[in-house]
Protein backbone atom coordinates (compact mmCIF):
# COMPACT_ATOMS: atom_id res chain seq x y z
CA UNK A 1 0.00 0.00 0.00
CA UNK A 2 1.52 3.30 -0.90
CA UNK A 3 2.22 5.99 1.48
CA UNK A 4 -0.09 8.29 0.89
CA UNK A 5 -3.09 5.81 1.84
CA UNK A 6 -2.74 5.82 5.08
CA UNK A 7 -4.09 8.37 7.26
CA UNK A 8 -1.65 9.67 9.12
CA UNK A 9 0.83 10.47 6.19
CA UNK A 10 -1.83 12.75 4.95
CA UNK A 11 -2.45 14.16 8.06
CA UNK A 12 1.57 15.00 8.66
CA UNK A 13 1.76 16.47 4.99
CA UNK A 14 -1.61 18.10 4.08
CA UNK A 15 -3.09 18.89 8.10
CA UNK A 16 -6.23 18.97 9.45
CA UNK A 17 -9.19 19.92 7.66
CA UNK A 18 -9.85 23.08 8.52
CA UNK A 19 -13.82 22.93 8.07
CA UNK A 20 -13.33 20.35 11.18
CA UNK A 21 -15.62 21.57 14.27
CA UNK A 22 -13.71 21.59 17.64
CA UNK A 23 -16.02 19.06 20.08
CA UNK A 24 -15.56 19.90 23.64
CA UNK A 25 -19.07 18.88 25.01
CA UNK A 26 -20.02 15.04 24.50
CA UNK A 27 -23.23 14.88 25.82
CA UNK A 28 -22.50 16.18 29.21
CA UNK A 29 -23.89 19.45 30.49
CA UNK A 30 -22.16 22.22 28.63
CA UNK A 31 -20.79 24.33 31.38
CA UNK A 32 -17.39 24.84 32.09
CA UNK A 33 -16.04 24.09 35.58
CA UNK A 34 -15.67 27.10 37.80
CA UNK A 35 -12.08 28.65 37.94
CA UNK A 36 -13.03 30.40 41.48
CA UNK A 37 -10.27 27.70 43.16
CA UNK A 38 -7.52 29.82 45.08
CA UNK A 39 -7.65 32.37 42.31
CA UNK A 40 -10.50 34.08 40.25
CA UNK A 41 -7.74 34.95 37.90
CA UNK A 42 -6.46 31.48 36.99
CA UNK A 43 -3.60 31.21 34.84
CA UNK A 44 -3.65 34.97 33.99
CA UNK A 45 -2.50 35.68 37.33
CA UNK A 46 0.68 33.82 37.25
CA UNK A 47 1.29 34.20 33.35
CA UNK A 48 4.20 32.70 32.25
CA UNK A 49 5.42 35.39 30.18
CA UNK A 50 5.31 37.87 33.12
CA UNK A 51 7.50 35.04 35.32
CA UNK A 52 9.72 36.01 32.73
CA UNK A 53 9.47 39.67 32.10
CA UNK A 54 9.22 40.44 35.76
CA UNK A 55 12.93 40.04 35.84
CA UNK A 56 13.45 43.78 37.30
CA UNK A 57 10.51 43.99 40.13
CA UNK A 58 12.26 40.35 41.26
CA UNK A 59 15.62 41.82 41.46
CA UNK A 60 14.81 44.55 43.43
CA UNK A 61 12.70 41.71 45.93
CA UNK A 62 16.08 40.26 46.10
CA UNK A 63 18.82 43.30 46.84
CA UNK A 64 16.45 43.97 50.08
CA UNK A 65 16.88 40.03 51.33
CA UNK A 66 19.98 39.55 50.05
CA UNK A 67 23.39 39.01 52.11
CA UNK A 68 25.75 41.45 50.87
CA UNK A 69 29.50 42.46 52.39
CA UNK A 70 31.09 45.76 52.25
CA UNK A 71 31.80 45.56 48.07
CA UNK A 72 27.98 45.44 46.90
CA UNK A 73 28.87 41.73 46.12
CA UNK A 74 26.60 38.77 46.89
CA UNK A 75 27.48 35.69 48.26
CA UNK A 76 26.04 32.26 46.64
CA UNK A 77 27.71 29.15 48.41
CA UNK A 78 27.51 25.48 46.62
CA UNK A 79 27.49 22.95 49.01
CA UNK A 80 26.72 19.68 46.59
CA UNK A 81 30.42 18.79 45.82
CA UNK A 82 31.42 18.39 42.76
CA UNK A 83 33.88 15.50 41.06
CA UNK A 84 35.81 18.29 39.02
CA UNK A 85 36.84 19.58 42.54
CA UNK A 86 35.70 22.36 42.89
CA UNK A 87 35.88 24.54 46.44
CA UNK A 88 32.64 25.03 48.49
CA UNK A 89 34.08 28.52 49.35
CA UNK A 90 31.18 31.63 48.20
CA UNK A 91 31.26 32.45 44.38
CA UNK A 92 31.56 36.82 44.73
CA UNK A 93 29.08 38.23 42.26
CA UNK A 94 28.66 42.16 41.79
CA UNK A 95 25.03 42.30 42.62
CA UNK A 96 24.95 46.05 41.48
CA UNK A 97 25.93 45.25 37.97
CA UNK A 98 23.36 42.89 37.69
CA UNK A 99 20.80 45.55 39.34
CA UNK A 100 22.42 47.88 36.71
CA UNK A 101 21.61 45.45 34.04
CA UNK A 102 18.10 44.93 34.67
CA UNK A 103 17.53 48.56 35.19
CA UNK A 104 19.42 49.81 31.88
CA UNK A 105 16.60 50.02 29.27
CA UNK A 106 18.13 47.51 26.37
CA UNK A 107 17.74 50.89 23.74
CA UNK A 108 17.69 54.56 24.94
CA UNK A 109 14.79 54.99 22.95
CA UNK A 110 13.11 51.90 24.07
CA UNK A 111 12.02 50.69 27.42
CA UNK A 112 10.33 48.00 27.10
CA UNK A 113 12.87 45.46 27.93
CA UNK A 114 15.66 46.14 30.06
CA UNK A 115 18.95 44.22 28.75
CA UNK A 116 18.55 41.63 31.72
CA UNK A 117 14.81 40.57 30.86
CA UNK A 118 16.05 40.92 27.13
CA UNK A 119 18.94 38.23 27.27
CA UNK A 120 16.59 36.84 29.94
CA UNK A 121 14.57 36.12 26.65
CA UNK A 122 16.99 35.42 23.66
CA UNK A 123 18.20 32.26 26.27
CA UNK A 124 15.15 31.23 26.55
CA UNK A 125 13.96 31.47 22.65
CA UNK A 126 17.20 29.41 22.19
CA UNK A 127 16.86 26.77 24.18
CA UNK A 128 13.03 26.41 23.22
CA UNK A 129 14.48 26.39 19.54
CA UNK A 130 17.24 24.50 20.10
CA UNK A 131 19.83 27.42 18.22
CA UNK A 132 23.40 26.01 18.21
CA UNK A 133 25.91 28.55 19.73
CA UNK A 134 26.59 29.24 16.34
CA UNK A 135 23.18 30.16 15.43
CA UNK A 136 23.11 32.40 18.41
CA UNK A 137 26.11 34.42 17.89
CA UNK A 138 25.05 35.08 14.11
CA UNK A 139 21.87 36.44 15.74
CA UNK A 140 23.47 38.67 18.17
CA UNK A 141 25.70 39.93 15.55
CA UNK A 142 22.99 40.86 13.32
CA UNK A 143 21.36 42.69 16.29
CA UNK A 144 24.28 44.56 16.65
CA UNK A 145 24.59 45.47 13.28
CA UNK A 146 20.71 46.55 12.86
CA UNK A 147 20.84 48.14 16.50
CA UNK A 148 24.31 49.40 17.26
CA UNK A 149 22.85 51.46 19.97
CA UNK A 150 21.49 48.84 21.66
CA UNK A 151 22.44 47.14 24.85
CA UNK A 152 23.20 43.42 23.67
CA UNK A 153 25.58 40.70 25.12
CA UNK A 154 28.46 40.27 22.53
CA UNK A 155 28.24 36.83 22.12
CA UNK A 156 26.32 33.28 23.61
CA UNK A 157 29.17 33.17 26.28
CA UNK A 158 28.62 36.71 27.86
CA UNK A 159 24.93 36.17 28.05
CA UNK A 160 25.39 32.60 29.92
CA UNK A 161 27.57 34.49 31.98
CA UNK A 162 24.84 37.06 33.46
CA UNK A 163 22.94 33.67 33.71
CA UNK A 164 25.23 32.05 36.05
CA UNK A 165 25.65 35.56 37.82
CA UNK A 166 21.51 34.88 38.73
CA UNK A 167 22.22 31.92 39.87
CA UNK A 168 21.41 29.14 37.19
CA UNK A 169 23.91 26.31 37.44
CA UNK A 170 24.47 22.59 37.86
CA UNK A 171 27.65 20.23 38.97
CA UNK A 172 28.75 17.88 37.25
CA UNK A 173 29.33 14.36 39.61
CA UNK A 174 31.17 11.32 37.67
CA UNK A 175 29.79 8.39 38.21
CA UNK A 176 30.90 4.70 37.91
CA UNK A 177 30.36 3.42 34.09
CA UNK A 178 28.38 0.52 35.75
CA UNK A 179 26.50 3.15 37.94
CA UNK A 180 27.81 1.10 40.66
CA UNK A 181 28.63 4.36 42.77
CA UNK A 182 29.06 8.30 42.63
CA UNK A 183 32.80 9.56 42.47
CA UNK A 184 31.56 12.25 45.36
CA UNK A 185 32.32 13.57 48.51
CA UNK A 186 35.22 10.84 50.03
CA UNK A 187 35.49 8.72 47.07
CA UNK A 188 35.64 12.41 44.36
CA UNK A 189 39.42 11.45 44.21
CA UNK A 190 38.99 8.06 43.60
CA UNK A 191 40.17 6.41 39.90
CA UNK A 192 38.23 3.50 40.28
CA UNK A 193 35.34 2.10 41.60
CA UNK A 194 35.48 0.61 44.78
CA UNK A 195 32.93 -2.10 44.18
CA UNK A 196 33.30 -3.25 40.53
CA UNK A 197 36.89 -1.54 39.58
CA UNK A 198 35.75 -0.13 37.00
CA UNK A 199 37.91 3.15 35.67
CA UNK A 200 36.12 6.19 35.83
CA UNK A 201 37.88 7.64 32.64
CA UNK A 202 37.89 6.81 29.17
CA UNK A 203 40.63 4.38 28.34
CA UNK A 204 41.76 5.90 24.87
CA UNK A 205 42.64 9.54 26.66
CA UNK A 206 45.85 10.75 28.48
CA UNK A 207 46.64 11.75 32.07
CA UNK A 208 46.59 15.38 30.58
CA UNK A 209 43.14 15.39 28.96
CA UNK A 210 41.22 12.54 30.80
CA UNK A 211 37.62 12.61 30.04
CA UNK A 212 35.18 10.41 32.12
CA UNK A 213 32.92 7.62 31.18
CA UNK A 214 30.11 9.05 32.78
CA UNK A 215 28.79 12.23 34.22
CA UNK A 216 25.82 13.15 36.15
CA UNK A 217 24.89 16.75 36.08
CA UNK A 218 23.36 17.54 39.53
CA UNK A 219 21.14 20.89 39.91
CA UNK A 220 21.10 21.80 43.43
CA UNK A 221 17.89 22.11 45.26
CA UNK A 222 18.16 24.54 47.75
CA UNK A 223 19.11 27.73 45.34
CA UNK A 224 16.03 26.96 43.22
CA UNK A 225 13.41 26.78 46.58
CA UNK A 226 15.15 30.01 47.49
CA UNK A 227 14.52 31.43 44.63
CA UNK A 228 10.56 30.69 44.89
CA UNK A 229 10.53 33.37 47.75
CA UNK A 230 12.50 36.32 45.71
CA UNK A 231 9.63 37.54 43.50
CA UNK A 232 6.31 38.92 45.66
CA UNK A 233 3.78 37.34 43.27
CA UNK A 234 5.63 33.63 43.84
CA UNK A 235 5.99 34.21 47.73
CA UNK A 236 2.27 34.88 48.30
CA UNK A 237 1.79 31.89 45.78
CA UNK A 238 3.63 30.01 48.07
CA UNK A 239 1.27 30.14 51.29
CA UNK A 240 -2.08 30.03 49.15
CA UNK A 241 -2.63 26.11 49.81
CA UNK A 242 -3.05 27.74 53.55
CA UNK A 243 -5.15 31.41 52.78
CA UNK A 244 -6.86 30.49 49.87
CA UNK A 245 -7.73 27.14 50.00
CA UNK A 246 -11.54 26.04 49.51
CA UNK A 247 -12.49 23.57 52.33
CA UNK A 248 -14.77 21.30 50.97
CA UNK A 249 -14.46 17.54 52.14
CA UNK A 250 -16.43 16.29 49.26
CA UNK A 251 -13.97 17.57 46.43
CA UNK A 252 -10.29 16.90 45.90
CA UNK A 253 -9.35 20.10 44.19
CA UNK A 254 -5.82 19.93 45.10
CA UNK A 255 -2.93 18.38 46.83
CA UNK A 256 -3.60 19.72 49.97
CA UNK A 257 -6.80 18.11 50.32
CA UNK A 258 -5.58 14.36 49.92
CA UNK A 259 -4.67 12.07 52.65
CA UNK A 260 -1.23 12.07 52.17
CA UNK A 261 -0.88 15.99 52.75
CA UNK A 262 -3.09 15.57 55.92
CA UNK A 263 -1.39 12.70 57.53
CA UNK A 264 1.69 14.54 57.32
CA UNK A 265 0.14 17.23 58.90
CA UNK A 266 -0.74 15.52 61.75
CA UNK A 267 2.53 13.45 62.19
CA UNK A 268 4.39 16.70 62.13
CA UNK A 269 2.58 19.87 63.09
CA UNK A 270 5.84 21.44 63.55
CA UNK A 271 6.42 21.67 59.69
CA UNK A 272 3.07 22.44 58.62
CA UNK A 273 3.05 25.56 61.57
CA UNK A 274 4.56 27.53 58.63
CA UNK A 275 2.31 27.54 55.61
CA UNK A 276 6.28 28.51 53.45
CA UNK A 277 8.07 25.30 54.25
CA UNK A 278 7.64 23.48 50.65
CA UNK A 279 5.93 20.23 49.83
CA UNK A 280 7.30 18.67 47.02
CA UNK A 281 6.61 16.12 44.71
CA UNK A 282 8.76 13.85 42.42
CA UNK A 283 8.95 13.22 38.78
CA UNK A 284 11.20 10.66 36.23
CA UNK A 285 11.29 9.06 32.81
CA UNK A 286 13.51 8.59 30.16
CA UNK A 287 13.60 9.52 26.55
CA UNK A 288 15.92 9.15 23.46
CA UNK A 289 17.75 12.49 22.78
CA UNK A 290 17.91 11.43 19.10
CA UNK A 291 14.82 9.67 18.10
CA UNK A 292 16.17 6.83 16.58
CA UNK A 293 15.76 3.51 18.78
CA UNK A 294 19.02 2.06 16.74
CA UNK A 295 21.43 4.32 18.76
CA UNK A 296 21.41 3.09 22.30
CA UNK A 297 21.06 6.46 24.40
CA UNK A 298 18.94 7.77 26.83
CA UNK A 299 18.24 10.68 29.21
CA UNK A 300 16.44 10.58 32.18
CA UNK A 301 15.86 13.51 33.60
CA UNK A 302 14.44 14.26 37.66
CA UNK A 303 11.88 16.77 38.20
CA UNK A 304 10.22 17.92 41.43
CA UNK A 305 7.42 19.88 41.41
CA UNK A 306 6.26 22.40 43.92
CA UNK A 307 2.72 21.15 45.35
CA UNK A 308 2.64 24.54 47.97
CA UNK A 309 1.47 26.31 44.35
CA UNK A 310 -1.70 26.87 43.36
CA UNK A 311 -3.29 23.87 41.11
CA UNK A 312 -3.12 25.66 37.52
CA UNK A 313 1.04 26.77 38.17
CA UNK A 314 2.90 24.21 39.91
CA UNK A 315 3.24 21.88 36.88
CA UNK A 316 3.99 24.45 34.77
CA UNK A 317 7.25 25.00 32.97
CA UNK A 318 8.99 27.91 35.37
CA UNK A 319 7.75 26.30 38.22
CA UNK A 320 9.39 22.82 37.42
CA UNK A 321 12.65 22.35 38.99
CA UNK A 322 15.44 19.94 37.14
CA UNK A 323 16.74 17.86 39.97
CA UNK A 324 19.11 15.64 37.76
CA UNK A 325 19.83 14.84 34.43
CA UNK A 326 20.88 11.35 33.86
CA UNK A 327 22.79 10.87 30.95
CA UNK A 328 23.91 7.10 29.60
CA UNK A 329 23.69 4.17 26.47
CA UNK A 330 21.13 2.48 28.98
CA UNK A 331 17.95 3.11 31.45
CA UNK A 332 19.30 3.45 34.99
CA UNK A 333 16.67 1.12 36.05
CA UNK A 334 17.12 0.15 39.63
CA UNK A 335 20.57 1.70 39.66
CA UNK A 336 18.52 4.99 39.95
CA UNK A 337 18.88 4.73 43.41
CA UNK A 338 22.46 6.02 43.40
CA UNK A 339 22.06 8.99 41.29
CA UNK A 340 19.09 9.90 44.00
CA UNK A 341 21.16 9.76 46.91
CA UNK A 342 22.57 13.67 46.03
CA UNK A 343 18.82 14.71 46.01
CA UNK A 344 17.91 12.55 49.35
CA UNK A 345 21.36 14.08 51.23
CA UNK A 346 19.94 17.34 50.47
CA UNK A 347 16.06 17.30 51.38
CA UNK A 348 17.61 15.03 54.65
CA UNK A 349 19.83 18.47 55.27
CA UNK A 350 16.33 21.13 54.55
CA UNK A 351 14.35 18.44 57.01
CA UNK A 352 16.30 18.61 59.91
CA UNK A 353 18.54 21.99 59.73
CA UNK A 354 16.85 23.97 56.99
CA UNK A 355 17.98 26.84 55.17
CA UNK A 356 17.82 31.47 55.96
CA UNK A 357 15.75 32.24 52.85
CA UNK A 358 14.40 35.81 52.67
CA UNK A 359 10.71 36.08 51.67
CA UNK A 360 9.87 38.94 49.29
CA UNK A 361 6.43 38.98 50.19
CA UNK A 362 6.42 39.17 54.03
CA UNK A 363 9.44 41.18 53.47
CA UNK A 364 11.67 38.69 56.21
CA UNK A 365 13.79 36.26 56.25
CA UNK A 366 12.70 32.85 57.22
CA UNK A 367 13.89 28.85 58.15
CA UNK A 368 12.84 27.22 54.83
CA UNK A 369 12.47 23.18 55.16
CA UNK A 370 10.89 21.02 52.53
CA UNK A 371 9.95 17.36 52.42
CA UNK A 372 9.00 15.04 49.88
CA UNK A 373 6.00 14.06 50.15
CA UNK A 374 5.31 12.52 46.84
CA UNK A 375 6.66 10.94 43.57
CA UNK A 376 3.92 11.43 40.65
CA UNK A 377 2.27 8.19 40.92
CA UNK A 378 1.81 8.50 44.15
CA UNK A 379 -0.20 11.49 44.37
CA UNK A 380 -2.44 9.49 41.48
CA UNK A 381 -2.70 6.65 43.46
CA UNK A 382 -3.93 8.75 46.26
CA UNK A 383 -5.71 11.55 44.16
CA UNK A 384 -7.84 7.87 43.00
CA UNK A 385 -8.33 6.85 46.78
CA UNK A 386 -9.45 10.17 47.85
CA UNK A 387 -12.18 9.79 44.58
Amino acid sequence: MPKSNFPSYYLFIVGIDTSYTEWIFHGEEKTLPDATFFNKEGDDAYNYNDYIDDADKMLDDIRVGSFMDNSGRTEYNSDAGSSQHTSNTPIHLNFNELLDDARKPLYPTYTEFSKLSFIVKLLHIKTVGGWTVKSFDMVIKLLQATFPEAQFPASYNEARCLQRGLGFSYTKIYICPNDCALFWKDHADKDECLKCNASRWASSTTNQQRIPQKVLHYFPLKPQLQRLFMSKKTAQAMRCHVEERLDDPNFMRYPVDSRVWKDFDNKYDWFAQDPRNVRLGRASDGFNPFNNMSKPDSIWPVLLVPYNLPPWSCMKDPYLMMSLLILGPKAPGNDIDVFLRLLIDELTELWEEGIRTYDAYKQESFHLRAALLWTINDFLAYANLSG
